[in-house]
């Protein structure tokens, strides 16, 4: 079956193996082959796969001493991985339970399954959880070569955004000063420290700004960030003028934030804004909010207007890489 592949060097190929591994991109249902000297990994997105890695489209064998959830099911099931836990949104409760028990029967690497109990609620965006396999809801999920250990009942982290975040920090240069206005357990300013930045995150979670401290101590850059357990307005008056990269990805009602993101913006400096909008605008109404609270004082480019992924019907999650710039 053609599948996509990422080609290296066989002397090159442990490394990148190890390197996608880490972000969860390897294509466990097929073999990892070596052909005239190449090694060729097979992935499962395309799209997240590091831009300084060769990808192609190939026949690739399956792995024939695997077995699979579909194959014990029958069909395939929905579900998202996060670390060695299974995320499930099934309303029933004996597909659920016939689902969790497939995926831990399998030969994925998988321990614990959770299925989801309500919706996102609350100021710190967490939901409730039923454990079908398993204990507990902590795990410790890598991606793009960091660790961030967390408690899925105590803090929001989704896996779906690990490509955006991957965006976003690949801009970081050494030296830069970024600031995380909603910082959670630190899958932004993580790997934003560890390709030489300051950093400092803040959240109204406290569970979170604890796992964002363990996640820069077990990512070995905790001297480069500052984790605050506050309201991020509370916190501007100490930071005015410091940040050269501002992240607001609280897409609900990052708005409400705006005049915090500018008294914090630098002389030169690059938001990324995250919103959620009708299909019919998605970038419209972020646009003119910042440049409403931007005012006269800074000078406002959109250098990116990027769809992240579709949110429910007709709305769409959205980011805008704006640059502000100080007038004389």
């Amino acid at each position: 079956m053609d599948v996509p592949c990422v080609r290296v060097p066989r002397e090159e190929g442990e490394a990148t193996r190890r390197e996608l591994a880490a972000a969860d991109l390897i294509a466990d249902d097929y073999e990892i082959t070596v052909e005239d000297g190449w090694l060729y990994v097979p992935v499962t997105d395309p799209d997240a796969v590091p831009a300084d890695l060769e990808v192609v489209v190939r026949a690739a064998p399956e792995r024939e001493t695997q077995t699979t959830p579909a194959e014990l099911l029958g069909s395939e099931p929905s579900f998202e991985r996060l670390g060695d836990v299974a995320l499930l949104d099934e309303d029933d409760p004996e597909r659920a339970r016939e689902v969790a028990r497939a995926i831990v029967d399998s030969d994925l690497p998988l321990e614990t399954v959770l299925n989801k109990a309500s919706k996102i609620k609350g100021e710190t965006r967490v939901r409730d959880w039923e454990v079908l396999e398993g204990e507990g809801t902590e795990t410790v999920h890598r991606e793009y070569g960091c660790e961030f250990a967390l408690d899925l009942a105590a803090v929001y982290f989704s896996p779906r955004l690990a490509t955006e975040r991957h965006r976003v920090a690949e801009q970081v240069r050494d030296g830069e000063r970024a600031f995380d206005m909603f910082a959670g357990v630190g899958p932004f300013v993580i790997p934003f420290a560890k390709r030489g930045a300051e950093c400092v995150g803040v959240d109204v979670n406290e569970r979170a700004i604890e796992y964002l401290r363990e996640n820069a101590r077990r990512n070995g850059v905790e001297e480069r960030i500052t984790a605050v357990c506050a309201d991020v307005r509370e916190v501007v008056p100490e930071y005015e003028g410091w940040a050269d990269r501002i992240v607001m990805n609280l897409p609900h009602s990052a708005d409400e934030f705006l005049d915090a993101a500018v008294a914090l913006a630098g002389d030169d400096c690059v938001l990324h804004y995250y919103d959620i909008q009708h299909e019919d605008d998605p970038f419209g109404p972020g646009e003119r909010a910042i440049r409403a609270a931007a005012g006269p004082a800074y000078e406002v480019t959109v250098e990116t207007r990027r769809t992240v992924r579709s949110y429910a019907p007709h709305e769409l999650n959205v980011c805008l890489d704006v640059r502000l710039e100080r007038g004389d």
